[in-house]
């Protein structure tokens, strides 16, 4: 079975370099970066620093000088490549770093062709864009100092999120399921997750196993016999307290 082939398209204005390292690593996950193109004016400050590592990760600049104010010539040209590659018929996937929402469009209409699309922005990328896209991830948990990427937890900066945010919609993943027990195993409450929102990621709460923040919220039980695949319910006095509720 091949590696899926992936495009990687950047937007130079609206992605920092420091990413590049994580951003890599997290594409080699999915499959292939058969074309690694980034768009932007490079002779501007914001989009200086990606000159250091274009040639180290093998990335090919599309140089759009910004003769008007208030154009963006960037944009227009990555959509068009985008196009281009998707009529191609060449790839299984895009890969579109920006956190600009001009891009949703773009994002559904890939995935109209069965194409697969993963976006890679900034937590201030709006909702539209993260839920075009089938798999969205957060950049600032691709830097080297990210909550879910230093040992233990140990580093200054905090997660985007506290472990208790969570507890919501795995609860709701869990119901969704209706086990006769109430019962799940954690690798489909995992996928229910990512199909659910787009944007869901145990490192948006510092962790980089989900089984690891599921523990953490103390609000599921947790079983894991040996030889078996780990499963989650929610614990039985919070289950109670809910019908009391209602």
């Amino acid at each position: 079975m091949h590696s899926p082939r992936l495009a990687v398209l950047i937007d130079a204005d609206n992605a920092s370099a420091k990413i590049v390292d994580g951003l890599f690593d997290e594409i080699a996950k999915i499959g292939e970066a058969s074309v690694r193109r980034i768009y932007g004016d490079f002779t501007n400050v914001r989009s200086r620093a990606w000159n250091d590592v274009l040639a180290q990760y093998a990335i090919i600049p599309q140089q759009q000088f910004a003769y008007t104010t208030g154009k963006n010539a960037s944009d227009i040209t990555l959509v068009i490549d985008a196009m281009d590659l998707l009529h191609s018929g060449r790839f299984d996937g895009f890969c579109l770093v920006s956190s600009d929402s001009d891009f949703t469009r773009l994002a559904a209409r890939i995935r109209e062709q069965s194409v697969d699309v993963f976006g890679f922005g900034e937590q201030k990328t709006p909702e539209s864009f993260r839920q075009a896209c089938r798999r969205f991830v957060y950049t600032e948990n691709l830097l080297p100092d990210a909550p879910a990427n230093t040992e233990a937890n140990g580093g200054k900066s905090k997660p985007l999120q506290p472990p208790s945010a969570a507890t919501p919609i795995i609860k709701r993943v869990l119901r969704q399921m209706e086990t006769d027990d109430g019962w799940a195993p954690l690798g489909a409450v995992g996928t229910q997750l990512a199909n659910l929102a787009s944007d869901f990621d145990p490192r948006n709460f510092g962790f980089r196993k989900l089984s690891d923040l599921v523990r953490k919220t103390g609000a599921f039980e947790i079983d894991h016999p040996e030889g078996h695949a780990v499963c989650i319910r929610e614990k039985t006095s919070a289950k109670r307290s809910a019908r009391n509720s209602a």
